[in-house]
């Protein structure tokens, strides 16, 4: 899992809306999973003592349905994909002090189902495999977050 975070806030931050992380990525495999979560992330105080990693919102996609839902495309091992997650909608308020955190895996089990990672036929095949995924993000592949932010 990659975990990506902000300095502590220098003040509050409202987001609110649909959230969309466009991800560039690749896969050894046939087919993997990649997941995002959003968090708010609270730190140490009275009613946290040890600090509080809230989960706001999270969601997944296939990679074998990176471009319809009806017609699966198994990936080319090594072969650089974009792929666009749309996560579920949110409103928080950030407030001073906290954390932004954003985490991207290829699994979020038990909410989401396992991907065998073999691009065999879905809910069939038994067999499983680890899959070796690679983010990138640099100028030509700038993985990112799209988020509404309310200004003041």
């Amino acid at each position: 899992m990659l975990c990506f975070i902000t300095e502590p806030l220098e003040e509050d931050l409202v987001v609110t809306g649909p959230l969309v992380a466009t991800l560039y990525v690749s896969t050894d495999g046939l087919d993997t999973d990649f997941t995002v979560k959003l968090l708010d992330i609270y730190p140490p105080g009275p009613h946290y003592p040890n600090g509080c990693a809230l989960n706001l919102t999270d969601s997944i996609r296939r990679l074998r349905f990176r471009n319809s839902f009806e017609q699966e495309e198994l990936a080319e091992p090594g072969q650089v994909y974009e792929l666009e997650i749309e996560m579920y909608p949110t409103g928080n308020r950030f407030v001073k002090g906290h954390q932004i955190r954003v985490d991207i895996s290829s699994s979020n089990y038990p909410r989401f189902e396992v991907n065998p990672n073999t691009g065999g036929v879905l809910g069939v095949d038994r067999r499983k495999r680890v899959a070796q995924n690679t983010l990138y993000h640099d100028k030509s592949r700038p993985s990112h977050l799209t988020m509404w932010v309310v200004e003041k």
